[in-house]
């Protein structure tokens, strides 16, 4: 069967058991992003018209740790349109669909274009595409930070891309700076204390 009718008809049994579950309307702004995300995916990555086969990652896969992900939903929230390309980004990722994460990110950049969570990401993407903190992830998270100057998201996964490449000097500035805007009673300040300690342990132990 032609993939994009294969495709239609899963999105269209997703609507209807969405429907039929009493789904809040409320939560459409959500479902909905994630359909049409679904359907860029296998735009992008997919060739309709031919037979399937297992996908072929275009490259190295990137390991998602689910426990950044939680702390991601706790920092920046959960369940919202804009966080919707992340969960799309993170997907393409793990298959190793470099190109099509950081894209998916961009994509959204154009319709939240004042995204905090979508800024912060985009940073992430880059750094993940290019195994590296290039000056474009750079640059991400300094809009990012520009946008929220006292939030702590944007410090603290600028100082996680720095410890993905390695550069943990760089990487405990950043999450010095981002337990410092965490407020006292916030949920995810252990979180980032706890990461800050292990990642000075680290440094000690290396003589820093």
């Amino acid at each position: 069967m032609n993939g994009w009718v294969t495709l239609a008809l899963i999105a269209l049994t997703v609507v209807l058991v969405l429907w039929r579950a009493g789904v809040s309307p409320h939560l459409w702004g959500v479902v909905v992003p994630i359909i049409v995300l679904g359907a860029v995916g296998y735009a992008m990555q997919g060739h309709a018209t031919l037979p399937g086969r297992p996908a072929q990652a275009n490259a190295a896969t990137v390991v998602i740790d689910p426990s950044i992900v939680d702390l991601r939903g706790a920092l920046l929230g959960r369940f919202s349109g804009d966080g919707a390309y992340l969960v799309a980004s993170d997907a393409l990722m793990r298959r190793g669909s470099r190109d099509s994460g950081a894209q998916v990110v961009l994509m959204g950049l154009g319709h939240y274009p004042r995204s905090l969570t979508l800024w912060v990401g985009l940073g992430t993407a880059l750094a993940q595409h290019d195994n590296t903190v290039s000056p474009a992830a750079r640059l991400a998270f300094d809009h990012a930070t520009r946008i929220a100057p006292d939030h702590p998201a944007p410090p603290f996964f600028e100082g996680l891309a720095y410890v993905e490449a390695g550069d943990f000097r760089t990487a405990q500035r950043y999450w010095a700076k981002a337990l410092a805007l965490s407020p006292p009673e916030i949920s995810y300040r252990r979180e980032i204390a706890v990461r800050l300690y292990a990642l000075n342990v680290a440094l000690a132990q290396r003589g820093y």
